[in-house]
């Protein structure tokens, strides 16, 4: 039995990039491992050929890394293990665990027509499992399900979990293109990669009876199991992308921080002792216990994230966003004035775009700008000149500067946005009513 800490994350490269859930998870593992002195690997599930996205694999790394979620080895690639799969599967027929199919499409549509028309279940009717001797023919290996009895496994997360064998389909294991199926794959790579804990999404717990049975077929030490609740829109319905950004790249582009996503996606399913929300993942570590994790469905709302982005923020310096897009010493000025007022990186452009490109000429009052002419370039002196010019009608007056400067009613204070502005920069932006 493996006494070591090992778990995994197993994204397919089926997808633009990493799903926001599958960095949650990723998490969890990560943070499982860190915690108990053991190690977090990456492999990469790429049997699905037709499915394939070019550069998704990249962007998944790339994806982690931005996250802060380092893995100890790979990536592996099963597209480069398709010997071990073939040959686990033939050892399993030839324990009369696993045997031949030849149906055709044809006769499996059928079939299911069939048992459609009865309100059946789709399950594969075993015609083949009666085959005595090997064909030379197109087929495929499938799992020799146990046709009576009850597989039952402990997941660490929701306790004992049982499946009737007769309800459980002779899964195809093994492709006639010599690729394995995810249960064969998975189970083959996690027991030869000595992964200790199996911690994914519960969408997979109905195919877990599968694996449990590959498990004991090959005569190997069983893995631990927990599978986390799948991530929810605030209706409750899968998260999707239709209604919020799935991708964790989208998120980036959003201008949210990594050490925000990571925090909020530790409050998922998990809650930090005390009941506190902001925290590091050192600190997750240090706390973190696997048997805490709810199964209530966690609820993702983008706008709580933003307000924990926002508390981030306050406390960030200048972030490498920004770079190349506008002057770092201008940033440096600016950042101190709107990042309060900041949820995502990218509302900076809407909140300080003014610093950097002018807006469309506006008028002000002559007195307006001759008063801001006259004076030292100072909040104080400026305030002063701008009431005394102004009197009772000091706050449209500023509000008109306001407009003329920024070419918006809202934004920064205005007096210390005119002190970085500089004085003739300022001035250049009034031109008075004749």
């Amino acid at each position: 039995m493996n006494t070591v800490v090992r778990t995994r994350i197993a994204p397919s490269p089926t997808g633009q990039d990493l799903h926001i859930g599958n960095a949650y998870t990723a998490l969890i593992n990560y943070v499982f491992a860190r915690k108990h002195g053991g190690q977090f690997i990456i492999r990469i599930e790429d049997t699905d050929r037709a499915r394939l996205v070019e550069g998704s694999e990249g962007r998944i790394l790339a994806s982690l890394a931005w996250l802060g979620i380092h893995h100890d080895e790979g990536p592996y690639r099963q597209s480069e293990r398709l010997p071990l799969y073939q040959k686990y599967a033939e050892e399993l027929v030839a324990k009369g665990h696993a045997y031949y199919c030849y149906c055709t499409k044809e006769r499996l549509e059928q079939m299911r027509e069939r048992q459609e028309a009865k309100h059946l279940p789709p399950m594969y009717d075993g015609l083949c499992k009666k085959l005595k001797n090997k064909r030379d023919e197109k087929h495929v290996i499938r799992l020799n399900v146990p046709d009576e009895g009850t597989t039952t496994f402990h997941d660490i997360v929701r306790g004992d979990v049982s499946f009737e064998n007769k309800l459980l389909d002779d899964q195809i294991i093994l492709k006639s293109d010599g690729y394995p199926t995810y249960h064969l794959g998975v189970v083959v790579d996690d027991h030869l990669m000595t992964i200790s804990h199996i911690i994914r999404g519960e969408e997979w717990i109905s195919s877990t009876p599968k694996h449990f049975l590959l498990y004991k077929f090959f005569g190997w030490d069983l893995p631990q199991f927990a599978h986390v609740s799948l991530l929810r829109n605030p209706d409750r319905s899968k998260l999707s992308k239709r209604k919020n950004p799935v991708w964790v790249s989208d998120y980036k582009q959003k201008g949210f921080l990594p050490e925000a996503i990571v925090n909020y996606l530790a409050t998922m399913a998990w809650s930090f002792p005390g009941g506190r929300d902001i925290f590091s993942i050192d600190e997750m570590i240090k706390e973190f216990k696997l048997e805490d994790v709810k199964t209530t469905a966690p609820i993702f709302d983008i706008e709580k994230l933003k307000w924990m982005n926002g508390k981030y923020l306050r406390e960030s310096h200048i972030n490498e966003f920004y770079k190349g897009k506008y002057p770092e010493d201008k940033v440096k000025q600016v950042w101190p004035l709107v990042r309060e007022r900041m949820k995502v990186l990218t509302e900076f452009e809407s909140l300080a775009g003014f610093f950097f490109e002018r807006p469309a000429p506006k008028k002000v009052r002559k007195e307006i700008r001759d008063a801001l002419e006259s004076c030292e370039w100072n909040h104080d002196a400026m305030e002063k000149a701008i009431r005394a010019v102004a009197g009772k009608r000091a706050k449209d007056a500023f509000m008109e500067l306001r407009v003329a400067v920024t070419g918006s009613s809202v934004g920064p204070p205005l007096l210390e946005s005119l002190e970085i502005l500089g004085r003739e920069e300022t001035l250049a932006r009034l031109p008075v009513h004749e």
